[in-house]
């Protein structure tokens, strides 16, 4: 009288592959790690810095500036960052001995070529 039945299983069918279909483009839509737009970078504590260890906690950004240079003039790869614990000064764990070494020694005067 109405049909087989075909007609009935095909809309169930459509409808399924549309739910699907609707599944994998939320899936694609709200996965995370493949975005083209970069994150935007967050604060961490000090020790939050993966393979970089703190050697100077200067009171000041521009003072933690000054302390980087003294590093960059001594060949030692530096990081200053802000962290949630206040200003960090960061540099490779091989290279922290020789960075507070650095540090600790006096400030060479500045130079007269002014």
């Amino acid at each position: 009288m109405y049909g087989d039945g075909t007609s009935y299983l095909l809309s169930v069918v459509v409808l399924l592959l549309g739910f699907g279909v609707m599944l994998l483009f939320l899936r694609w839509t709200f996965s995370s790690g493949k975005s083209l737009v970069q994150r935007r970078p967050r604060q961490g504590g000090e020790n939050e810095y993966g393979l970089l260890v703190p050697v100077a906690s200067p009171p000041t950004m521009i003072e933690g500036e000054q302390l980087r240079l003294r590093l960059d003039a001594s060949q030692i790869r530096a990081k200053l960052v802000q962290t949630t614990d206040g200003p960090r000064l960061m540099v490779f764990e091989n290279d922290a001995k020789m960075a507070r070494t650095v540090l600790a020694a006096p400030p060479p005067p500045p130079s007269a070529n002014l």
